[in-house]
Order: C-alpha cells, then structure tokens, then sequence
C-alpha cells in the first residue's frame, strides 16, 4: 500500500504518465504486479522493451514499445540460464568469484547490446521525447533506464532489491560499514568477530574490479549519449526514490537513506500464504 501511495504522487489531480523501464528475469515479474496497480488508479504506464525477452511480452494492460535488438530468443535462454547456474552452484570463495566474474562478461555484453539498440533507436527516443512522461519507474541493476531519465530531464523512481558490488550505498552515500554489514560470499551475520569483520573487507575488494567491468561501458554509453562526462554513480544518485525490495527479516539490518524505503513482500499481494 505504501508503494501504490508514493508512486500515486505522481499525477496528484489525475493520473500521471509514467515511463517504464523493465529488466528481464525475476525483476519484471515482481515489477509487473506494481504496474497493475498503478493502472488501476488510472495512471498511464508506457514500457519500453526489447523484442527479446524472457517474460517482458506485450499486453493488452499496457502500451508496449518493443525495439529490436541483435541476438535471438535461444541466446537470451542460455545466458539466463548459465547465470542462475553460475549463481547458486557452490564451490570456494575464488572459485565463485572467477565463475561469476566470467559469465557476468557474457551477460554483459548482451545487456549492453540492449541498452545500445534502445538508444540508438532515433525513432523510439524521439516518441519518448514527444510524449512529456511525468516520471521514469526502473530497475537500476541496469542503467539504461536512468540514463533516460536523464535525456528526458523527469525524475526516476527505482525499483530493486539489490545492486551489485553495493553500488546504492555509494550512488546515495548511505553508510555500509564492514563492522556489521555482511559482504556477499562470507555467510557472516551481523555480529562478527574481528577476523571476521577483517575477512569482511577483504572480500569487498574483488567487487571493485568486477563492477568496474561491468558498469564501465555504460558510463561510456551514457557519456556519448548525453553528451556529458558521467560515472554510473552520477547517473544513480539521481534517482528521488529507491523502493527497495528488502525487509529486515531475510535481510541483516544496514543503514538506509530518507529516500530508500522498504517494500518487501508488494508481489506476495496475490498470494494464499501459509501462517
């Protein structure tokens, strides 16, 4: 209720026109719930999406702008497929690191594809520039959707769980202290001893080189497409609200910002769930 709440800010007299922004996978699926009911209040919801996907199809709900992109449905499979593979299969610290370290190259790379096709979509954008949305709705795990914001000069509104290597602690300067914050891989809690908060941050290193990877050709992309020098973590902290799908019941309590507000559980609405 609270979420319908702050994004019904948008059109306080009528409905607002919102410009959505998806990512694939689990991420839509819990996003499409919120687009629902943001319909239901009479807010006009245009998504922006490629024409391959996994779950991102056209609906009768929605007005949906697909733009093609340069890979096929089966590549799209196998990459999501070999990153739930890569994610959840054990093996030691170095091992996970370097496994996801490689198939984050090869997500990367088509994720990058999309985003650079959506740009470079001269028709597509200037429909976006004619059409005067109130705000941009998108999850930032992918900067494509702010980099949007930007171009359109509206104010964006996320909608995640997380960002890799703690990006939304440095995007917002929200604190993230190693002291009792647990680093991804560890299996600490939120009490540690000191070795543990010493192997704490010494886990947090390998993130800056795979980030720096990963979200680098964005900061490039964005730089030539605003014509401007940015960083992915200028282009983050421009958002006015961080809706985060977190709680702290299945995650360890961390500092958060004014404009980082809990939302955990908004998909579980529709849901018969046991006591």
């Amino acid at each position: 209720a609270r979420l319908v709440v702050l994004l019904s800010l948008l059109g306080l007299a009528a409905g607002g026109k919102l410009l959505v922004v998806p990512v694939d996978g689990s991420h839509w699926l819990s996003l499409r719930e919120v687009l629902d009911s943001l319909r239901q209040r009479g807010h006009d919801v245009v998504i922006v999406a490629p024409e391959v996907s996994l779950y991102i199809k056209p609906s009768k709900n929605f007005v949906m702008k697909m733009y093609p992109v340069p890979y096929t449905q089966e590549e799209m499979d196998e990459d999501f497929q070999g990153f739930t593979k890569d994610l959840f299969e054990g093996g030691s610290f170095l091992e996970r690191v370097i496994r996801l370290y490689q198939r984050s190259k090869k997500n990367s790379a088509l994720f990058l594809a999309t985003c650079t096709h959506l740009l470079h979509n001269k028709e597509l954008i200037r429909y976006l520039e004619e059409s005067k949305f109130d705000a941009i709705f998108t999850d930032p795990i992918l900067p494509c959707g702010q980099i949007l914001a930007e171009h359109l000069s509206v104010p964006s509104v996320y909608f995640l769980q997380q960002m890799p290597c703690g990006l939304e602690f440095q995007a917002t300067q929200c604190p993230n202290p190693p002291s009792y914050v647990p680093r991804v891989f560890t299996d600490h809690t939120d009490h540690m001893t000191f070795l543990q908060r010493v192997r704490n941050v010494l886990y947090d290193i390998p993130n800056f080189f795979l980030c720096d990877h990963v979200f680098q050709p964005y900061a490039k992309l964005a730089s030539e497409f605003l014509h401007r020098d940015v960083t992915v973590p200028d282009l983050l902290r421009q958002a006015s609200i961080w809706l985060m799908k977190i709680d702290f019941v299945l995650h360890y309590p961390k500092p958060l910002m004014p404009n980082m507000v809990l939302v955990s559980g908004v998909n579980c609405a529709s849901q018969k769930l046991s006591q």
